[in-house]
C-alpha cells in the first residue's frame, strides 16, 4: 500500500511548505522554560522527599530538592539541551544527559532511583550515568531496552512510530517496508505481544490485516507516548502470550498545572493534541489527541494524491489521570482508529495492463481499546494496580472482478471481528533493598465472529467460514528480584496460562542473572519458556466431512518456545556502549499441516487458515548480535547494529527448511548531529541518516508451466522458501529545524525515505493475463514532510 509514490504528492508538499512559512516573533531576550517532575523509588513507586535535582549543563549549576511528595521544580531554565543529576542518600545516583527543552512545552519527568545494595551508613555517593536505553521494568535482565519519545521523533524513517524506531535495534527486522511489522530474531511478526498501559491489545496500527502484527501507520500519535519498553527474548514472567518479543507502550500523563497544545500537519495526517488540568489547582489532568489523514482531506476538496485509491484514516486517543487523597490514582484511557481504502479499477479496459487492473478492492480495518486503571498504595513499600479493559478489532475485504461491461462479480470477501474483555491485577512489594516481589492475575474473555467466501482453486465460489464463538483464558504469574550481592542480581519467576476452549495449559519458568563484573561491565544470562495461543479463527476453522461440519483445529495446543540468551555489556566510556548478545530459541508444539506437508504457522504474518493443523512442528532460531552506541552527547550520536542469525523450521514432511524470515543478516547504521543557530543559539538544526543492509526474505518459487496449465499460480511446494530475494538496501535522511519563540516552538522536518530510490523486491506473482511471472517491488523514494507547533 504505497500511498506516497504519486505525482500529486508535490501539491501536498507545497501546502506544507506554505504552513512552514508561518511568521513568528523574533526576540532578543533569552528564552526559558520549566523542568519539573517527581522522584520515586523505582521498585516501590514511593516518592523520595529531599532528593537533589541539579542541572550540570548550566554554569554555575542550578539545583533544587524534592518536597514531601517527591516533586521538584526548576524554573527559567534556558531552552536547549541539558544534563540532570539526581541524587538521594542511600540510592544510586543518576545522570540524565542531553534532555531537549523547548520553549513550547514544559518538561515533566518521572524518575525512578534504585536503592543502594549497601546499608545507609556504608553508602558512598558518586556520579553514575543512567544506562542508556535501560528498560523501565526493573524486573528485566537482558534483551530489553526502553525506547524514548525523542528517539521515536529523531531517528530517520521512524516517522514518529515507536514500532519503526524499534527496527533500528539489533535482532529486529521488518517483513516489508510498507508496514511496521516487527520480525524479532527470525520469528513471525505474530509472535510479538503488544501492550498499552500494561494490558494486551491488538497491534495499534491503521490498515492492519487479519492475522498480522502490524499495519501502515501507528494509531498512537507521538503526542500521547511516554518512554516504552521493548523486549526481544527471555522476557520477565509478567509477559505471557508472546513467543518472540514484547512491546510495552505507556501513555504519558497530561500537564496538571497548565494547558498546553500541539498541532501537526504532514504527509501522513493532521492532528491536534490538548492537555492540562481540569481546573486550576486540580491535580487531575487530561491528555487527548485527534488525527485525520491528510490525503483524505485533500481528496475531499478535489486534490487526489492517491487517485481513486484514497486511504481514509482517523484516530483518537486520550488519558485522564485523577489522583485522590486516600483512594489511590485512577486513570481512564483509550485509543481507536478507523481506516479504509477503496481501490477502484479504471472503467476503461484499454488501460488495463495486467490481470489485477480489473479489480475493485475495498478494504476496512478498525481497532479500539479502552480501560480504567486503579493504582492503590497499600503502604510505604507495596502497591496494587488493577485494570479493566475492552478491545476490539474488525477487518473487512470486498474483492470484485469487472466484466467487459464493467459489471462487478464477487471474487472474495470476508468480515472478521474480535473482542476481548480483560481484568488484570498486579501486586508489587519491595521488602528491602535486596528483595522485590511482583505477582498478578489476568482474566480474559475472548469473542470472535467471522464470515468468508470466495473462489477456490477450481474457480468455484464457496463459503470458507461462517462462525462465531467465545472462550476465556486465565493467566497468573509471579516474579522475584533478589540482589544476592552488590554485583549479582537474580530475576526469577513463573507464568501459567489456561485456555478454556480446549483445556490446554502451560507452565513457564523464567530466570535471569546479571553479574556486574566491575563498573561499566556486566555479564547476563537468561532462560525461559514462552507460549502463545493461535487466533480464534484458527480454532474455529470448519470443514465439511460427508454431511457433517467439523472443527479440526479446536484442540490445538499452544505454540511454545524455549529461550536461552547470554549478553555482555561494556560501557567503553561515559557515552559509548558496546553490547553483545547471543541466543538460541527452540520452538516446539508448532501447528503444521496434516500429513506430508510443508505448511507451518512459523511462516505466517497475515491472513487466516482453513487448513487442518496438528501440533507436530518444530523450529529453531539462533544468532549473534552486536550493538555499538554513542549516546547523544555534545550534540552528536551514532548507533551501529549487526545481527547474524539462522531461522529454520520443520513440518510434518520432516524436512528442515528456512523460514520465510530467514534473511541471515541485518545491519544498521544511524548517526545524527545537531547545530545550534540563531541569536543565543536558541534554535536548532538536526540532521540524521540511516543505512540498512539486510538479507532478503525467503519465498517459494512459482511453477510457470503448471500455472499456465491451471490458469492460476502453482507453487513448487517441494521448494518451500527455497528462493531468497536479493539483499535489501535502503538509505534514509531526516532534516529538521526547531525555532523557539517565547510562547511556542515551531518544528519543520523532512524525512527522505529510500533516498537512492532502490527497488527492493517485495514478491513474485503469476499474471493470468500475460501468463508470465512478475515481480512486485517495495517503496521507492518517499518524502515525508511534517510541520509541528507546540504552545
Amino acid at each position: 500500500m504505497n500511498l506516497l509514490q504519486k505525482p500529486g504528492v508535490s501539491r501536498l508538499l507545497v501546502v506544507l511548505l506554505l504552513l512552514a512559512g508561518t511568521p513568528s516573533l523574533s526576540v532578543a531576550q533569552q528564552l526559558t522554560q520549566t523542568i519539573r517532575g517527581r522522584i520515586i523509588d523505582k521498585e516501590s513507586q514511593e516518592p523520595l522527599p529531599g532528593a537533589t535535582v541539579a542541572i550540570y549543563s548550566l554554569s554555575p549549576a542550578v539545583g533544587t530538592t524534592t518536597d514531601l511528595d517527591g516533586n521538584f521544580r526548576l524554573e527559567q531554565v534556558p531552552v536547549g539541551r541539558h544534563t540532570l543529576r539526581i541524587s538521594f542518600m542511600g540510592y544510586e545516583e543518576q545522570v540524565l544527559p542531553e534532555l531537549l527543552l523547548g520553549s513550547g512545552k514544559e518538561m515533566i519527568l518521572t524518575i525512578g532511583l534504585t536503592e543502594s545494595f549497601k546499608s545507609l551508613k556504608e553508602v558512598v555517593v558518586s556520579a553514575k550515568a543512567q544506562a542508556k536505553g535501560a528498560p523501565l521494568n526493573e524486573m528485566a535482565t537482558l534483551s530489553a531496552r526502553s525506547i524514548s519519545v525523542e528517539e521515536t521523533k529523531r531517528y530517520a524513517a521512524s516517522i514518529n512510530d515507536p514500532a519503526r524506531a524499534a527496527l533500528n535495534y539489533a535482532g529486529v527486522g521488518a517483513s516489508q517496508d510498507m508496514g511496521n511489522e516487527i520480525v524479532v530474531r527470525g520469528n513471525s511478526p505474530r509472535g510479538v505481544l503488544w501492550r498499552v498501559e500494561g494490558v494486551e491489545v491488538p497491534n495499534p496500527s491503521h490498515f492492519a490485516e487479519e492475522g498480522a502484527a502490524g499495519g501502515a501507520v501507528s494509531i498512537l500519535s507521538v503526542n500521547m507516548l511516554d518512554n516504552s519498553d521493548f523486549y526481544t527474548g527471555a522476557f520477565p514472567s509478567e509477559y505471557g502470550n508472546a513467543l518472540s518479543g514484547v512491546f510495552d507502550i505507556r501513555l504519558r500523563h497530561g500537564n496538571n498545572e497548565k494547558r498546553e497544545y500541539a498541532f501537526q500537519a504532514g504527509v501522513l495526517g493532521v492532528d491536534f493534541a490538548a492537555e492540562g488540568p481540569f481546573k486550576q489547582g486540580s491535580k487531575a489532568s487530561f491528555l487527548a489527541n485527534y488525527r485525520y489523514s491528510t490525503v483524505a482531506m485533500l481528496n475531499a476538496v478535489g486534490v487526489k494524491i492517491a487517485g481513486d485509491a484514497t486511504p481514509v484514516f482517523q484516530d483518537f486517543s486520550f488519558k485522564v489521570r485523577v489522583p485522590t487523597a486516600k483512594a489511590g490514582i485512577f486513570s481512564f484511557w483509550g485509543l481507536g482508529g478507523l481506516s479504509s481504502q477503496n481501490m477502484r479499477a479504471e472503467r476503461d479496459a484499454a488501460k488495463w495492463e495486467d490481470y489485477y487492473d480489473r479489480f475493485d478492492d475495498v478494504y476496512t480495518a478498525n481497532m479500539g481499546a479502552t480501560g480504567v486503571t486503579h493504582t492503590l498504595f497499600l503502604g510505604k513499600d507495596d502497591y496494587l494496580e488493577t485494570t479493566l479493559s475492552y478491545s476490539a478489532k474488525l477487518t473487512k475485504v470486498d474483492f470484485d472482478s469487472l466484466s467487459a461491461t464493467y459489471e462487478a462479480h464477487p471474487i472474495y470477501k470476508h468480515r472478521i471481528a474480535y473482542n476481548t474483555t480483560r481484568l488484570s491485577t498486579l501486586y508489587n512489594r519491595k521488602f528491602n533493598n535486596r528483595h522485590t516481589l511482583r505477582s498478578g492475575i489476568i482474566l480474559s474473555q475472548l469473542g470472535y465472529d467471522a464470515s468468508s467466501e470466495g473462489q477456490n482453486d477450481d474457480f468455484e465460489f464457496v463459503r470458507f467460514i461462517k462462525q462465531d464463538g467465545s472462550t476465556s483464558m486465565v493467566q497468573a504469574y509471579t516474579q522475584w528480584k533478589y540482589r544476592l550481592t552488590e554485583k549479582l542480581t537474580l530475576n526469577s519467576g513463573l507464568h501459567a496460562t489456561h485456555f478454556a476452549l480446549n483445556g490446554n495449559s502451560s507452565i513457564e519458568p523464567r530466570v535471569g542473572l546479571k553479574w556486574q563484573l566491575m563498573p561499566g561491565k556486566s555479564l547476563s544470562a537468561g532462560a525461559g519458556l514462552h507460549s502463545r495461543h493461535e487466533a480464534l479463527s484458527t480454532y474455529f476453522t470448519e470443514q465439511r466431512v460427508q454431511d457433517a461440519v467439523v472443527q479440526p483445529n479446536r484442540n490445538l495446543g499452544f505454540t511454545k518456545a524455549a529461550h536461552y540468551v547470554l549478553a555482555y555489556d561494556h560501557l567503553l566510556r561515559e557515552d559509548l556502549r558496546l553490547k553483545v548478545e547471543t541466543y538460541y530459541q527452540h520452538l516446539y508444539n508448532v501447528p503444521v499441516g496434516v500429513g506430508n506437508s510443508s505448511l507451518s504457522t512459523l511462516n505466517a504474518s497475515a491472513g487466516f487458515t482453513t487448513d487442518s493443523l496438528v501440533n507436530e512442528g518444530t523450529g529453531r532460531n539462533y544468532g549473534l548480535e552486536l550493538t555499538l552506541e554513542k549516546f547523544f552527547t555534545n550534540n552528536f550520536y551514532y548507533l551501529v547494529t549487526a545481527s547474524l542469525f539462522d531461522s529454520k523450521y520443520t513440518a510434518t514432511d520432516g524436512i528442515e527448511r528456512s523460514t520465510r524470515f530467514n534473511g541471515n543478516y541485518i545491519t544498521n547504521f544511524l548517526a545524527g548531529k545537531e547545530f545550534r543557530v540563531g541569536k543565543g543559539g536558541k534554535n536548532m538544526i538536526g540532521t540524521n541518516i540511516k543505512l540498512l543492509w539486510a538479507g532478503g526474505n525467503r519465498y517459494t518459487p512459482i511453477d510457470l508451466e503448471k500455472s499456465r496449465e491451471k490458469g492460476n499460480a502453482v507453487y513448487k511446494e517441494e521448494q518451500e522458501n527455497g528462493a531468497q530475494a536479493d539483499a535489501y538496501f535502503r538509505s534514509d535522511i531526516r532534516v529538521s529545524y526547531r525555532k523557539n519563540n517565547p510562547r511556542a516552538s515551531y518544528i519543520l522536518s523532512l524525512d527522505l525515505q529510500n533516498v537512492t530510490n532502490r527497488q527492493n523486491m517485495f514478491a513474485q506473482y503469476y499474471d493470468r493475463t500475460t501468463k508470465d511471472i512478475k515481480t512486485s517491488y517495495q517503496m521507492g523514494l518517499v518524502p515525508v514532510l511534517n510541520y509541528r507547533i507546540e504552545f
